[in-house]
């Protein structure tokens, strides 16, 4: 039986306070993550704010689960 997969994740907020997101920067940035293997699965717009908050996730990479497998090091 395959084991379950594992995950990292990446939570990033774009945008000002006065400006909020432009569209072509987030097209830009999800191009770029998209391309790091990243899989966006929430944008959200946090209360009172024109900023966007991204979370995204991807399979954890052998080197990544070593590096994690001891919190706090």
């Amino acid at each position: 039986m395959k084991p379950p997969t594992q995950w990292e994740y990446r939570v990033e907020t774009l945008g000002t306070f006065w400006t909020g997101t432009k569209d072509d920067v987030l097209e830009i940035f999800l191009d770029e993550i998209g391309e790091e293997g990243w899989e966006v699965f929430s944008i959200e717009n946090p209360p009172n704010s024109n900023k966007l908050r991204i979370v995204a996730k991807r399979p954890l990479a052998q080197a990544a689960r070593r590096r994690r497998s001891w919190p706090g090091e």
